[in-house]
């Protein structure tokens, strides 16, 4: 599939989607309102009713006991209708119906409704995406575009895009852009958001495509005056669009009553009705059985439309509107904290929310604050992060706890906390181990830094994770200070070092971890990899065994998991030239092959990611949420079953789960499946004695910071 402007143009592809947020304005508003009502199914079939109702040969009963009801129902949608469009969307009616895109070969100025795939468009910062474009270039370094996902996965948080560096040079050159004649070849048109496979020739090279170059339509730019992108999905194809998904049963059961029926009426008049016609004549337009019982089928419809009850379809109608008021009007969902009473935005979902019986939950960024903070960690076997009296006893932090003093590195993050002085101490009298820990934090990650003013560092991260792992690293005295596509520039302890970027290897679910290989100034290639611990276990050098056990102890038993906290090994590994230049011969293959490539770079990731040195661990506290143990307790008394789903350990995901009132100490029997197929799983689940205490639980956990 080719989203080539050469191909469009043999295609004659267009799209001429008109995008809006708003259904309806003063002048469209009573046919465009009828003709979705009357898609409907429910509606469509009313309305047939009243046209045969209308035929004086088949009427059973009065035209006005249909069309009454009927135009209730229809008064009644449309109302609701008009306030859902007002309340929920016509404030973005003006932006998004006006909003333009510059095209760039002749810089006009076009409706969204008319681009095509293979045009080169000009987006603006906060405007709304509504195609899947290609980022050429932007007006911030390096090209990076900050955008809003909200539309998307609800996540607020923004998250960077950066433009490959060949066409990042472009910038906001018309000539230069108008000149691109670049041929994008990728993957079919699917509703995967978070993947994308492509490949862009240009200048006769070949570049790797990936999500990170992509905008997606639902997306809105941030933080970016201007930025470039060659549309390479529009209207139905784009990925929102391909997530976008009524009393069928009920009318084909009707239909068969009525075609038996009349059946029926058809055998009786041949073989009865017809020698009866002195006392029972057929009407004059009634010339034959078959006739008869064409006409009474359509009879029986009539008769038999109680089948689908209007008075209840009209009093569901009613019932929703004013449930909808009294959302509104609730007391108890008012929110004093910002003067926020309850607002239903739609009136058509009101009557499931008494059907709920599940509630399955993320954790993060929904129990939790999603706001992270570099808490403790572990290096070298050593543990950091605990706060001591003079007699040694561990003691709980609160507000008069000393922090520890950053002053000596100019470029710290004054709103980073730490307690521990030890491992201050530690980076100050260059321990290499505490270097290289640091130093991995600095390197493995996909921050952007920002520094609109001269001294005031902000780090763009999608994921707040990384952000906390990254702040930490720059307080200890190892400052990321920016990158490109190539290189990485870390300020280590005062002293400025450039990193060559030789590869990303990149995290998801199924590997849960990332990694990162650069070249360092002493002309060393260095792989420094983070990721869960279940997973980095595996991979470590048989020489760690013991040091992997203290660290494992510090994360399963004595500190981490105790406190709820989220969890990450750090380890690194030195490359022999050679060995790497093979690799990445490998990894380039891999990278342009259009045909399962996510298989075939997870393979090649396996072969560099093992023999790995333990450096650490590090724990990242995630505060829950004000009120979600008592809402959770709500819940349970609605006897809602409530599922939360969490990437933490098991330790960690138990204590959290105690801290929430998921469990209760009153709980008789907690178990743990550890099948990895059904059968395995099924059991588990049917052996009662499976039942067990969880590990490192011999009474109810310290309470959790909220």
């Amino acid at each position: 599939y080719s989203c080539s402007e050469k191909l469009n143009e043999l295609l004659h592809i267009k799209y001429l989607e008109h995008i809006k947020t708003s259904k309806y304005n003063a002048f469209n508003f009573l046919p465009v309102n009828l003709f979705e009502q009357f898609q409907r199914l429910a509606n469509a079939y009313f309305l047939f009713l009243l046209f045969l109702q209308l035929i004086p040969q088949i009427a059973s009963l009065a035209w006005y006991t249909t069309v009454m009801p009927l135009m209730v129902v229809l008064s009644i949608t449309a109302v609701k209708d008009a306030i859902d469009d007002l309340a929920c969307r016509h404030s973005n009616l003006t932006f998004l119906q006006n909003s333009e895109s510059s095209l760039s070969y002749r810089m006009v100025t076009e409706k969204w409704m008319n681009i095509e795939v293979g045009d080169v468009i000009k987006l603006e910062n906060n405007q709304a995406v509504t195609a899947d474009i290609l980022l050429l270039s932007s007006s911030e370094p390096y090209s990076l575009t900050y955008i809003e996902t909200a539309e998307l996965d609800g996540e607020t948080n923004l998250k960077v895009k950066q433009a490959i560096s060949v066409t990042s040079e472009m910038e906001d050159n018309l000539k230069l852009l108008s000149a691109f004649d670049g041929e994008v070849r990728c993957e079919c048109p699917n509703n995967k958001l978070d993947r994308f496979t492509g490949i862009l020739t240009y200048r006769g090279k070949n570049y790797i495509l990936d999500h990170d170059r992509l905008i997606l339509r639902g997306c809105v730019i941030r933080n970016t005056d201007w930025c470039y992108g060659l549309v390479i999905f529009t209207g139905p194809d784009t990925k929102l669009m391909q997530n976008s998904g009524k009393l069928l049963s009920i009318f084909l059961f009707l239909g068969s009553m009525c075609f038996i029926l009349a059946i029926g009426h058809c055998i009786w008049e041949n073989k009865k009705g017809y020698y009866f016609q002195d006392f029972l004549p057929w009407k004059e337009y009634v010339s034959s059985s078959v006739v008869s019982a064409t006409l009474i089928f359509w009879s029986y419809f009539i008769i038999l439309n109680t089948m689908v009850p209007i008075s209840l379809y009209v009093s569901v109608e009613i019932i929703r509107l004013g449930n909808s008021f009294y959302i509104n009007w609730d007391r108890k969902m008012f929110y004093e904290p910002k003067n926020t009473p309850a607002q239903a935005r739609t009136t058509t979902l009101n009557e499931e929310l008494g059907q709920v019986t599940y509630v399955f939950s993320d954790k993060t960024g929904t129990l939790t604050q999603n706001i992270m903070i570099f808490n403790k960690c572990s290096i070298n076997g050593i543990f950091y992060g605990g706060v001591y009296d003079k007699n040694g006893q561990r003691v709980e932090i609160s507000e008069k706890t000393e922090k520890v003093d950053f002053s000596y590195n100019k470029l710290a993050d004054p709103k980073f906390s730490f307690y521990d002085k030890t491992l201050v101490e530690a980076v100050k009298r260059g321990d290499h181990r505490v270097h290289l820990f640091f130093l991995s934090l600095s390197l493995c990650h996909t921050v952007i830094p920002e520094e609109k003013v001269e001294g005031e560092l902000v780090y763009q991260a999608q994921s707040p994770d990384e952000g906390a792992l990254v702040t930490a690293a720059r307080n200890f005295g190892f400052v990321f200070r920016s990158r490109t596509s190539e290189t990485i520039m870390v300020v280590e302890m005062g002293e400025t070092k450039i990193y060559q970027l030789l590869a990303i290897l990149d995290f998801n679910n199924v590997r849960k971890r990332m990694s990162v290989i650069v070249r360092t100034p002493e002309d060393r290639v260095m792989l420094f990899c983070k990721g869960a611990d279940t997973i980095l276990c595996q991979l470590l050098h048989p020489s760690c065994r013991s040091l992997k056990e203290v660290t494992m102890d510090h994360l399963d038993v004595s500190d981490f998991a105790v406190d709820g906290l989220r969890t990450l090994m750090v380890a690194y590994r030195e490359l022999d030239n050679a060995f790497f230049h093979n690799w990445s011969l490998k990894h380039s293959e891999a990278c342009l092959s259009l045909e399962d490539r996510e298989s075939e770079i997870s393979l090649v990731y396996e072969e560099i990611e093992k023999d790995l040195m333990l450096l650490g661990a590090t724990a990242i506290e995630d505060k829950l949420q004000d009120g979600v143990p008592e809402t959770i307790i709500t819940l349970n008394k609605a006897k809602i079953k409530v599922w939360v789903l969490t990437g933490d350990k098991q330790e960690t995901a138990v204590n959290i789960a105690y801290a929430c009132n998921i469990f209760h100490d009153e709980m008789d029997g907690i178990f743990i499946v550890e099948g990895k197929d059904n059968e395995t799983v099924q059991q588990e689940l049917r052996y009662d004695g499976r039942t067990m205490p969880l590990p490192g639980r011999q009474s109810p956990p310290p309470p959790i910071s909220r």
